[in-house]
């Protein structure tokens, strides 16, 4: 009832119409089901800091520093924006091209075979659109 009145004066007054009131997620609000939860959501990055650190006790700083490098000038080459890109070279850098997991098996739904206009999505990655 409030909220209909507010409207009612905000478009009387003709000022622009805000809304700051949403539904809050629900998602946001649970926590882990269980202790390892946490962990497995945090495996690979607990797993390359694990690798990093042993790295430089082993060879040095500059050697992971150069795997850093290297993982992010392989992250900046990509397809153009209508294909998907499989990122086989950091796959291949990181070790996972021999592993077959779960998104290999059942595929994510951003790699679908389904293709949209190429002009149309240059355009609008390069801003012309």
């Amino acid at each position: 009832m409030e909220y209909r009145i507010l409207c009612a004066q905000v478009l009387r007054l003709k000022w622009p119409l805000i809304c700051t009131y949403s539904f809050t997620s629900v998602k946001s609000e649970l926590l882990p089901c269980h202790p390892l939860e946490l962990s497995e959501k945090n495996f690979q990055a607990n797993e390359e800091k694990l690798n990093f650190s042993t790295l430089r006790n082993i060879q040095g700083i500059h050697a992971p520093l150069k795997l850093q490098m290297e993982y992010k000038a392989v992250k900046q080459v990509q397809r153009l924006p209508f294909l998907q890109s499989s990122n086989i070279a950091l796959d291949t850098l990181k070790g996972n091209d021999e592993c077959i997991g779960f998104e290999d098996i059942l595929n994510d739904p951003s790699q679908s075979e389904i293709m949209g206009e190429p002009h149309m999505m240059l355009e609008h990655s390069l801003g012309l659109w």
